[in-house]
């Protein structure tokens, strides 16, 4: 390991020291604070204040010789161009290679440009992390969102590049005119998709596309699908050989989430129904509808562990309990049996391999793609919740072969059986199994290492550009520097840091009270949800006499507004608002939304349900998507891995949930039809006035 001061002063070009940022300084101002606050003699607002206005000092000082020597590139390239018309109005050869080679040192030039800004943002990067090790703060998220949202920020005069894009297309368009291509005359403009020959032009592009890699509307659906990541973890760091990663299983693993939702979904609108004709109440579809979950808050466990293991075998396994399960669930009505149905029921359960369909996409998807691989795993998921009811709203047929019954009840079960089973055919036939690595392959990567060492100092600045610049601001860097006080921590504690959970106890001790708090935000929403969706088809046909169809269009359409939400919260509402801010309004509105539910004084209307149960809805999306974006950033790097990790207690939170919600609706039918909407939505109430209070109180320690 090399201290990262030292290492910053060795890569500094000469003449433009003094627009570094001062990193010595910085930290030195860090230790002065951390004195300051224990002597008392300081304010932590004031501290706050101060480092903020150090780090604005710094961040203006290098954007502004950054663009200053933009503008002198630029005009370099002028002057070229000026020669260039010449060259081309009177031919020569030798004047022709010396203005190729004047284009690529200009190339050359704004890559140590961009080396500049990489090491900058290094040095940014590690001080933030470094006063909040001290402080116990969550300040950088906040720094950089505060200064990165701003109109006139000085970061993102950095990350959006403008001016290097323009010099970039300067100097392509230039060689490229310089280059024979048989006689034409075309214009790189005309033939975009001519590839670039230079390699300092290539090696600009790769560096400039890494640093846009991914919009925020990706970012904030990966967040949302709580995908956890080693916080160290970087694109230099990444372990996943892109030659070994297999599209298809890819596929195969989404295909995976979509069918599981559909499944968990297609029952929901004649769940009621398909009660009341084996002899039991209206109100158990409650128990018919949660047993599903029951199972899968057991089934989450052993998946996990066993993705330790292997990706394809519980896939393989998911598919055959599905199967089973969805057959048992099908025959259940002509053996007239409730508890045929319940077990069917709990078998899908058992098959619900959503912790393996997050871990295959975390540890087997390369990092430059994984997160557009989580957002298609939040896309599958709200894919499927809007196509199960809508599928069952289509399925309203009846028809006997042999002593088979087939209708609007148990076509569910059959469809979702014939699916599965071409499911598995296709896992079987395409999903390839990640390969693990052995010691001796870590040893082999080591040793590649050591000889990578040994590259000029020119070839390290490419390879610096060409696999940093993409990362975000806040993401540990690649490159094996250290701070020099980290470097006094002994290797033992930095492995215990690191260490997974090995038990939801262990777990549990690693969640701080924020954490917990949206832990009780995630569990009211999926509660709430839940009692919506469950008693709908019992609601409505009560109240309004609504049918099977109608009910899985209004389902459909609840569905069908996940993704819109995503996009808008993501795209728009995320780059306006703190995401605290969003947070408590998000629950302000679910509880209105619930508060507007019941039926209380006047007569129960189409509307009031529909437009209560839309603003709860939709509040609940938004509300999910912002507190597992939170969750994603605060948990322990320690629950970005092994069986026990963040994904599986996100899991295990929204299935709890689902269950007790569904068992409330069975208990609330004692009461009959005509209570089970206020006995169902009370206690949702109640949790959620638990939920805004507990983030009031800890409103401050959010970001």
């Amino acid at each position: 390991m090399v201290a990262f001061g030292k290492y910053l002063q060795r890569k500094q070009i000469e003449e433009w020291r003094g627009y570094y940022i001062n990193y010595k300084m910085m930290k030195k101002k860090v230790k002065q604070y951390a004195e300051q606050i224990r002597g008392g003699s300081q304010h932590p607002r004031h501290v706050l204040k101060d480092f903020s206005r150090m780090l604005d000092t710094q961040i203006e000082k290098t954007v502004l010789f950054m663009l200053e020597q933009q503008g002198l590139l630029a005009g370099r390239l002028a002057t070229l161009r000026e020669t260039h018309d010449d060259v081309l109005a009177q031919p020569d050869i030798s004047k022709i290679v010396q203005l190729r080679e004047s284009y690529r040192d200009v190339g050359r030039d704004l890559l140590q440009l961009l080396v500049f800004v990489e090491l900058n943002a290094i040095g940014l990067r590690k001080i933030l992390k470094k006063f909040d090790k001290r402080f116990g703060y969550r300040f950088a998220d906040y720094y950089v969102k505060t200064r990165a949202n701003h109109p006139y920020s000085q970061l993102q005069q950095v990350f959006k590049h403008v001016g290097v894009g323009a010099v970039v297309g300067a100097i392509s368009r230039n060689l490229h005119e310089l280059q024979e291509h048989e006689g034409s005359f075309y214009s790189i403009y005309d033939q975009p998709v001519l590839p670039l020959q230079d390699p300092v032009v290539e090696a600009i592009k790769t560096a400039v596309d890494k640093l846009t890699n991914s919009t925020s509307f990706l970012n904030f659906l990966a967040q949302h699908a709580l995908i956890m990541q080693d916080d160290l973890q970087t694109p230099s760091e990444d372990t996943i050989d892109e030659r070994t990663y297999h599209f298809n299983s890819l596929l195969l693993n989404l295909g995976n989430t979509f069918l599981y939702m559909v499944n968990t979904y297609i029952i929901v609108p004649t769940a009621d129904d398909y009660s009341m004709s084996l002899g039991a109440a209206a109100t158990v579809c409650g128990v018919v509808i949660g047993s599903m979950a029951v199972a899968q808050v057991f089934s989450s466990v052993y998946f996990s562990a066993w993705s330790n293991k292997s990706y394809f075998k519980p896939l393989v396994f998911s598919s055959i309990a599905l199967f089973i399960g969805n057959l048992m669930y099908a025959l259940a009505y002509d053996a007239n049996s409730i508890s045929l149905l319940l077990l069917g029921r709990l078998c899908c359960g058992l098959g619900s391999a959503r912790a393996v369909n997050r871990r295959y996409i975390s540890d087997c998807v390369p990092l430059r793609i994984r997160m557009q691989a989580s957002a298609g795993f939040v896309s599958a998921s709200a894919l499927g919740m809007a196509c199960g009811p809508a599928l069952a709203g289509l399925l309203q047929i009846k028809f006997k072969i042999y002593k088979l019954t087939f209708n609007q009840s148990t076509l569910p079960g059959w469809v979702m059986a014939v699916a599965w089973l071409f499911y598995l055919v296709w896992l079987c036939i395409s999903f390839k199994e990640p390969l693990r690595d052995t010691e001796e392959q870590e040893e082999q990567e080591r040793s590649n290492h050591n000889e990578t060492t040994s590259m000029t100092d020119r070839e390290e600045n490419s390879r610096v550009v060409e696999e940093g610049l993409r990362k975000p601001l806040l993401i540990t860097s690649g490159l094996k520097v250290e701070d020099e006080d980290d470097c006094d921590e002994s290797e033992e504690s930095a492995e215990d840091s690191r260490r997974p959970a090995n038990s939801f106890a262990d777990a549990y001790r690693l969640l701080t009270p924020s954490v917990k708090v949206q832990l009780l935000i995630y569990f009211m929403l999926k509660y709430a949800m839940e009692i919506l969706l469950s008693e709908s088809s019992v609601v409505t046909s009560y109240y309004f006499g609504w049918t099977t169809s109608s009910v899985a269009i209004f389902l459909a359409c609840l569905g069908l507004t996940v993704l819109p939400i995503n996009i808008l919260v993501g795209s728009y509402i995320s780059n306006m608002f703190e995401d605290r801010q969003i947070l408590l309004t998000s629950e302000i509105i679910v509880f209105i939304g619930i508060l507007f539910s019941f039926n209380l004084f006047i007569p129960y209307t189409v509307p009031q349900y529909v437009i209560s149960g839309l603003v709860m809805f939709v509040a609940a999306e938004v509300l999910e998507g912002v507190n597992l974006s939170l969750l994603s950033r605060v948990m322990s790097s320690r629950l970005s891995k092994g069986t026990y990790n963040g994904g599986l207690l996100s899991t295990e939170a929204g299935t709890l949930a689902r269950v007790v919600a569904d068992v409330t609706i069975t208990l609330g039918g004692y009461l009959g039809r005509n209570h089970l909407l206020n006995a169902t939505l009370l206690p949702s109430l109640v949790i959620c006035i638990g939920s805004i209070v507990a983030t009031c109180c800890t409103y401050n320690s959010l970001y």
